[in-house]
């Protein structure tokens, strides 16, 4: 299960992009895009996620994951189409000369972290 070095990556991502100022504070939600062809099993990620984020300060973060739909374009025509099945032909000119313009993304998109409680804030402050 190639997920769990995917759920791994995002981890270690997700841990990195905290500035050393928020350090410490827990993270709240990380929101991922990903693509149909990316070839990751959602339910398989999050369950990776849930174990591998154990102990950590993503323990309870929630992970919402955004669906990228495959979208191809016709180098021939310029047709552009949401793909609904793995038939990669243009259904406008029949080219079979196509760019993928969505579908292959594996992106972490933005962290959430907790706001800092006012005494935090009146400490940093002084």
């Amino acid at each position: 299960m190639h997920e769990m070095g995917i759920a791994l990556q995002i981890i270690d991502i997700a841990t990195a992009a905290i500035p050393p100022e928020m350090r410490g504070r827990r993270v709240e939600k990380v929101n991922l895009r990903i693509g149909k062809l990316s070839a990751v099993v959602v339910d398989s990620l999050n369950f990776c996620l849930e174990i591998a984020t154990r102990d950590t300060s993503l323990a309870e973060a929630e992970f919402s994951i955004e669906e990228v739909p495959v979208v191809a374009q016709c180098r021939e025509c310029g047709y552009e189409w949401q793909v609904a099945q793995a038939v990669f032909k243009c259904p406008e000119c029949g080219s079979g000369n196509l760019e993928m313009i969505s579908g292959r993304e594996l992106d972490v998109v933005s962290i959430d972290i907790e706001e800092p409680v006012d005494s935090e804030m009146q400490n940093q402050s002084r």
